[in-house]
């Protein structure tokens, strides 16, 4: 088809209309963001989404499955399916029976010694994420030239991708380098606050223990768990440290976090996220500059992005995550990397020498060193900037800028350039907001209460949530970007955040507190059910009438048998990333790269 006219849109849907109809825990979040990024209604029958999300237009498909549309503005009908199992006979049903069967149950219950379901939908969420980015690459690909493609995603698709670190380090040639044990933060102070600390620093961590008066051995016996917990998704350091916060007040110990440089940061709760929240999109979009970048290659409809190339210099999971899967939809991806390499690439666990966890979110791209600290490599880098179409990072606040390297700079050498940050905490969203890493986030914006229903302490989950969520959002910023800019014909700077991530996940927590209702899920919600040889987790809709059975001396089969005569819906827990391979759910899905290391399967199907 010939391309779509080049319009002066600000917003990347501006123009388009959108139809959507089905299960609104997998059609709302997608609808929400198409309507974010521009898209209009179409006329049809309406109804509220699930905690008074936005409406859906059009009653819910037979197969129980989502349906997304987007028409008009010159382009060909674009389609997305979107449903909860990429295997309809896999007995995964919903939110509940996606995180018991993908591994996330288990990852999430490391810290507790035992699976557990986080009580916000998590999948869901990251598949309306991946849902959105699907329906924005194949326009994308449309505006420059390639067919209309038919999107599918899945929700036990977004799960595998939630947990693809995780399960590569389980099939890496070596063991953990840190011990998978329950354990971990949050700490309490003698007068009850909940607190998260973090400091990438060794120095750091022991000067605020000390400051604290904590033993010598606990002190060293916690870094490394402390160290290792964003891969281990557990962190079991000594008993003493816990006793010790709680023989301080929290005065006491912020006092000693700001002498030392250590960061501590209170759980806050719902309602208080809900009385600050701004209702900010969870990216920001501003166009600048002039040009537009002639096409070297005319995209398939399975690779939409081809021709492209992404620039990447990013930090542990969030910007990684982001070019990884602008790369799986087709662009070239060139990771900018210190001299030496990525000190992250000997990790371990590794496969053939290699970090399995880092090749989770980096196979496929080139690598380039660049040392940003000299003058001749950033000129070789605007050099390249000035030939890509795509600069992503998530270099700490203010550091672009401070090596010459902003938008700005970028622009002057390539205007039609898309420039991307992913970041912490956005722009000036929060003041004195503390260091932007995952658990801090998680604290601060009141997730640490809301993965955990009524009755249980709050604790921020041990399993990345906000970084593998805010990577997805960052993807679908930079496609929102791209599909900007080639329909205005003008560069655009992208900006999104782990708030922004945040925010997302707790849309439906929020508005519930913000209508005076409790914002949590009720006691035992999404609770994993012992059997006797493991665990089984019934569909939410189910969950209270399977807990009146004791199935503790059955077989997983068996339980689930007999949950079945009783028309009820469960399905097993899998208590071990590394069991995904020989899971028949998820039969074929799991393969291995060519360092060995475990591969989850695309999130998306184009065709």
């Amino acid at each position: 088809m010939a391309s779509p006219a080049i319009t002066q849109t600000v917003q990347p849907l501006e123009g388009l209309r959108l139809a959507a109809s089905g299960p609104p825990e997998l059609a709302g979040p997608a609808a929400a963001h198409l309507r974010l990024l521009g898209a209009g209604t179409q006329t049809g029958r309406t109804g509220p989404g699930e905690d008074g999300a936005p409406a859906e237009d059009g009653p819910p498909g037979e197969d129980g499955a989502a349906h997304l549309a987007l028409s008009g503005a010159g382009f060909s009908a674009q389609s997305a399916h979107v449903t909860w199992a990429m295997d309809r006979a896999s007995g995964i049903t919903d939110e509940a029976t996606v995180q018991a069967a993908t591994g996330i149950m288990a990852v999430h219950g490391r810290r507790d010694g035992a699976p557990r379901g986080l009580a916000v939908d998590y999948a869901a969420t990251a598949t309306g994420v991946l849902a959105v980015q699907g329906l924005l690459a194949a326009l994308v690909g449309q505006a420059r030239g390639g067919p209309a493609a038919r999107v599918g995603t899945s929700a036990d698709r977004a799960g595998l991708l939630a947990v693809s670190q995780y399960l590569a380090a389980a099939g890496a040639d070596e063991g953990e380098a840190a011990e998978i044990a329950p354990g971990g933060p949050p700490f309490t102070s003698a007068d009850g606050t909940l607190f998260e600390l973090e400091t990438l620093d060794p120095g750091a961590w022991a000067a605020f223990w000390r400051a604290l008066a904590a033993p010598s051995d606990a002190i060293r016996a916690g870094w490394r768990p402390f160290q290792f917990r964003y891969a281990t998704a557990c962190a079991p350091f000594p008993d003493a440290l816990h006793t010790t916060t709680r023989a301080h007040t929290w005065q006491r110990i912020r006092e000693a976090a700001a002498g030392t440089g250590a960061e501590v940061c209170r759980l806050r709760t719902l309602a208080e996220r809900a009385a600050e929240h701004d209702g900010a999109a969870p990216w920001e979009l501003a166009p600048y500059g002039s040009g537009h970048r002639i096409p070297r290659v005319t995209p398939t409809a399975a690779r939409p992005l081809a021709g492209l190339t992404v620039l990447e210099a990013g930090r542990r999971i969030q910007a990684p995550l982001a070019a990884h899967l602008l790369g799986l939809l087709g662009a070239d991806v060139i990771r900018i990397e210190p001299p030496g390499g990525d000190p992250l690439r000997g990790m371990p666990p590794t496969s053939s020498g290699i970090s399995a966890r880092w090749l989770a979110l980096n196979r496929g791209k080139t690598a380039v060193e660049i040392d940003i600290k000299s003058a001749d490599d950033r000129r070789r880098l605007l050099g390249m900037a000035a030939e890509a179409d795509v600069f992503l990072h998530n270099w700490a606040p203010g550091k672009a800028a401070e090596l010459g390297l902003d938008h700005q700079d970028l622009a002057a050498v390539n205007p039609a350039l898309v420039y991307a940050y992913t970041g912490g905490w956005g722009t000036n969203r929060i003041a004195g907001a503390p260091m932007g890493t995952d658990f801090m986030v998680q604290a601060r914006t009141g997730v640490g209460e809301a993965a955990r229903p009524l009755g249980e302490v709050p604790a921020p989950s041990l399993m990345t949530l906000l970084d593998v969520l805010g990577g997805l959002v960052g993807a679908e910023a930079v496609l929102a970007g791209l599909l900007t800019r080639e329909r205005g014909g003008r560069g655009v700077r992208v900006d999104s955040s782990l708030l922004g991530a945040s925010d997302v996940l707790l849309g439906p927590a929020l508005r519930r507190a913000r209508r005076g209702q409790e914002p949590r899920r009720p006691a035992g919600f999404r609770r994993p059910l012992p059997t006797a040889d493991g665990w089984i987790a019934p569909a939410d809709a189910c969950g209270a009438a399977a807990a009146a059975y004791d199935l503790t001396s059955l077989p997983t089969g068996a339980a689930l048998a007999q949950l079945r005569t009783h028309g009820l819906t469960a399905t097993a827990v899998t208590a071990d990333p590394a069991d995904l391979h020989h899971d028949p759910r998820f039969a074929g899905s799991i393969s291995r790269d060519e360092h060995g290391a475990p591969a989850v399967p695309d999130p998306w199907s184009l065709v």
